[in-house]
């Protein structure tokens, strides 16, 4: 099953990642030990609440005046 991650600098240090088609997040030190937790909490929240995967996510981009 392929999923999708998202992963950004944290404010304090380290990175934040999340999964938005289970809503898990999580963090860590490096971004592959961000990683490497997401895919540990999103996997023990599949074995809770499985949902059905039909179809790959959507990913894309948009942007805003940069004083708004």
């Amino acid at each position: 099953m392929i999923l999708t991650a998202v992963i950004v600098p944290a404010p304090e240090g380290g990175f934040t990642a999340s999964n938005p088609e289970t809503g898990t997040t999580t963090q860590g030190e490096s971004m592959e030990e961000a990683l490497a937790n997401l895919r540990e909490a999103t996997l023990l929240y599949l074995e809770e609440f499985p949902i059905p995967f039909n179809s790959q996510a959507i990913i894309t981009t948009f942007d805003i005046p940069v004083n708004a």
